[in-house]
């Protein structure tokens, strides 16, 4: 007989459209996982909220900018499901259930909201009630389709531990077992750097490249990124750890025979920057490009991507349903009946 599929959940916050980093971080391994796996793809909408509350519009168009993205990196809803937080109400229904047994001691111990805590103070954005308990909303995301595995970089690894921790909280406190404990799958993750080469890629600091960038805009950020500081000419001999150049020929450019003679040259003074990136610039583009072409297919019939949406969220809330009824069961909420 065959065995079912483990089920895998992972999702992405939607602010704004995805870029290089998040395809070499998440979707890359993503796009494999959904031929292995009953994959679940949650547009987390609700904890976007938590620090972008005053750009509900952009939240509204992330998501399906977040949706083509996915579409034309080659994730596949007709393998998995593409759910929108906010369309499954069980997801906010679980996260207050979960939020009476979850300690806030747990919450405050969390390096990772301690981080992002830190990130809002030096923005100088007010730290809400939904911010904080957003980890809170993570492990109700998990274990709502009660998934085996989830996709996690290392840093991720405390909160997997966390939510095995209320898993097993809960089970204890209402001596029913309702959850599976999920287990973390830690991939070979890159963390990209940004063009600027001081931080890795993120929207909020301008550094990024994105999916949807065209032909030009990819060159000419190619065109500005960060190298060797220390190199005041070309004849110069150059470092190529540290050179974001390099960090994205090793990500993206597949003829690793050129990138060690590249590399080679470089320490050696025998190629310049221009050079450098217009070879890196031409690997982009022939990356993006398929990407590029998925894309605009999509986009030119936004309604079909919007019902994309609508069934996913519908199996969601099927699947979500069947694990509500247990936990209300478990913690004796039905009152009639």
């Amino acid at each position: 007989m065959t065995q079912p599929k483990q089920r895998i959940l992972t999702g992405i916050r939607p602010t704004g459209a995805l870029h290089l980093g998040h395809y070499v971080g998440a979707l890359e391994n993503w796009v494999r996982l959904q031929e292995q796996y009953e994959c679940y793809f949650l547009i987390a909408d609700y904890q976007a909220l938590g620090d972008h509350l005053e750009e509900i519009d952009r939240i509204r168009d992330s998501v399906l900018q977040v949706t083509l993205d996915w579409l034309a990196v080659g994730l596949d809803p007709t393998k998995a499901v593409f759910e929108v937080q906010s369309y499954v109400p069980q997801h906010a229904e679980l996260h207050m259930l979960l939020s009476m047994v979850l300690p806030l001691s747990w919450l405050q111990r969390n390096p990772t909201l301690k981080a992002e805590m830190d990130n809002l103070e030096s923005e100088h954005k007010t730290l809400t009630l939904g911010f904080f308990n957003y980890p809170a909303s993570q492990v109700a995301d998990i274990l709502l389709p009660k998934a085996h595995l989830v996709p996690v970089g290392e840093d991720q690894l405390p909160h997997i531990e966390m939510t095995r921790e209320v898993v097993r909280r809960f089970h204890n406190m209402f001596g029913v077992e309702v959850f599976a404990e999920p287990q973390a799958l830690v991939g070979r993750v890159a963390r990209l750097v940004g063009i600027d080469g001081q931080a890795k890629m993120s929207k909020s600091l301008g550094n990024c490249i994105y999916l949807s960038d065209d032909a030009k805009t990819v060159t000419e950020k190619v065109r500005r990124m960060y190298t060797d500081p220390t190199r005041l000419r070309a004849t110069d001999p150059g470092h190529v750890e540290g050179n974001a150049v390099f960090v994205y020929h090793d990500a993206f450019n597949t003829d690793t025979a050129e990138v060690d003679e590249l590399k080679a040259r470089y320490r050696a003074g025998q190629v310049g920057d221009v050079e450098v990136k217009r070879l890196l610039a031409a690997k982009l583009n022939a990356f993006l490009d398929p990407i590029r072409e998925r894309r605009a297919g999509y986009a030119a019939h936004m309604d079909d991507v919007r019902d994309i949406l609508k069934e996913g969220s519908r199996q969601g809330r099927e699947v979500a349903e069947a694990t509500m009824e247990q936990v209300r069961s478990a913690m004796r909420l039905q009152y009639t009946g």
